[in-house]
């Protein structure tokens, strides 16, 4: 890795901050949780283009070990650096070179483990077979799971190194990643284990959660009712070692007609509550199931897909967005994208109505094989009307919030994680434009950078 140092930084182990310089644009995010009007508000500094980033106002951002410690015009934040006891002779100097400096992308809702691929699925869908259609013949998820248990633990650990060093190539700085492609407690464990350790090998943080009703399995299909008795092997004996492994951090079920009904789905999120797992859910993929108004009843941190809630799923997800405990909804376009569906999730309703917006790429081998979430933001432009300054929100400090750590990241302010994107366009709103381009420059986690576009 070559980082252009500017003059005077210090890049021999002895720096404990950097001080990154030379932004034409920084966009903080600052202000919390975003809905309604807010979420089109990226709390900007702008460089005067005819000043230089040697000005006094030219904006800066400033990092102390793995914390941001100041950001705003360049003269007040090295005034208050020395007033805090930080010599500036300790700071490494990074120049952003005109570019946008962001907070690190947040992909709030990954598959990112699994086996195998289905790029047979395409020529299907193609020919008119739908999702569940596929999922009945035993493909789609069912055809990912026999793979996933035949695939090693190095398998798994090779397969997650490559999409995550992927992601990180694209401004990721955070994942999460769910499990749901072993659907026995052997296989779920190990996706458990494997995203444990990845998220602690690093650089991106991994924040696993069992989805281990993600589907129905196969060898429960003769069952008089396999979805209940699933649901009962799930609370029995999955949940139960899931739970005592310690890994998971989140649960989450598929709610959807034909997989888990709303009853199932509590039953089952209730149930890891009361282990200490968060609850998410997939709510309202393919037909209106109850779901979004699940999540609103049993306070979820998020309800993600959405793109067939019913009138009264959205009426639940705006009066808990009036509550202590709003719902954040995680749309998911790169799928709808990729099924080739006619409609997708009602972001702008949504909005309206000042409901809490994420974005992710429900990265996965069937339906949304893409790594790269800037192109899923562009996406979120084009088909569901998001402005730039929305689709950056929905990446950054929403999907925080859709994790449960709006306190920690998804915005550039003191106190928080330094975790930055440094981009190589002038404005934030350039991000999307570029459909599926590289334009990340540097990626700074906790403080320390740990990518550089050569």
């Amino acid at each position: 890795m070559t980082l252009r140092v500017i003059e005077g930084g210090l890049t021999d182990g002895r720096s404990l901050g950097l001080l990154i310089l030379g932004a034409s644009e920084i966009a903080t995010l600052a202000g919390g949780l975003r809905s309604g009007p807010s979420q089109d508000q990226p709390e900007l500094l702008r460089a005067d283009p005819g000043r230089g980033s040697e000005a006094g106002d030219a904006p800066i951002v400033a990092t102390w070990e793995d914390r941001i410690v100041a950001v705003g015009p360049r003269a007040m934040v090295e005034r208050n650096l020395e007033g805090q006891g930080l010599p500036l002779a300790r700071f490494a100097r990074i120049d952003a070179e005109g570019g946008t400096i962001t907070p690190g992308l947040i992909d709030p809702h990954t598959h990112l483990l699994f086996g195998g691929s289905r790029e047979a699925e395409l020529r299907l869908r193609m020919s008119g077979a739908g999702y569940l259609e596929i999922l009945a013949a035993g493909g789609g998820i069912l055809s990912t799971v026999r793979a996933t248990r035949a695939a090693s633990a190095e398998d798994l650990l090779a397969h997650g190194r490559r999409w995550l060093e992927e992601m990180l190539s694209h401004g990721v700085t955070t994942i999460e990643a769910k499990s749901g492609y072993g659907l026995d407690l052997p296989t779920e464990l190990l996706l458990l284990e494997t995203a444990f350790n990845l998220g602690r090998e690093g650089p991106i943080d991994v924040l696993p959660t069992w989805l281990g009703a993600h589907a129905v399995p196969e060898e429960f299909r003769r069952r008089r009712d396999p979805a209940e008795a699933y649901t009962r092997r799930l609370l029995d004996e999955q949940l139960p070692g899931v739970a005592a492994q310690g890994r998971a951090r989140f649960a989450d079920v598929f709610c959807e007609e034909g997989v888990f009904s709303p009853d199932q789905s509590r039953r089952i999120l209730l149930a890891a509550e009361a282990f200490g797992m968060r609850s998410r859910l997939h709510a309202d993929e393919l037909a209106p199931s109850g779901g979004a108004e699940l999540a609103a009843e049993i306070g979820a941190l998020s309800a993600d897909h959405l793109a067939a809630p019913s009138e009264a799923g959205i009426d639940a997800l705006a009066a808990a967005a009036q509550s202590e405990r709003p719902v954040v909804a995680t749309l998911l376009p790169a799928t709808t994208w990729f099924l080739m569906a006619d409609h997708y999730g009602p972001a702008r309703t949504l909005i309206e109505r000042g409901v809490p917006l994420a974005i992710g790429s429900d990265f996965n081998p069937g339906t949304s094989p893409t790594a790269n979430l800037p192109l899923v933001m562009t996406i979120a432009c084009l088909e569901l009307k998001l402005t730039p300054a929305e689709a950056l929100a929905a990446v950054t400090i929403n999907a925080a919030h859709a994790l449960g750590l709006g306190e920690e990241i998804g915005s550039i302010e003191p106190g928080k994680l330094a975790d930055l994107a440094i981009w190589r366009v002038p404005s934030h709103a350039q991000i999307p434009y570029w459909p599926g381009a590289g334009l990340v420059r540097t990626v700074i986690k906790r403080g320390r950078p740990v990518y550089q576009r050569a």
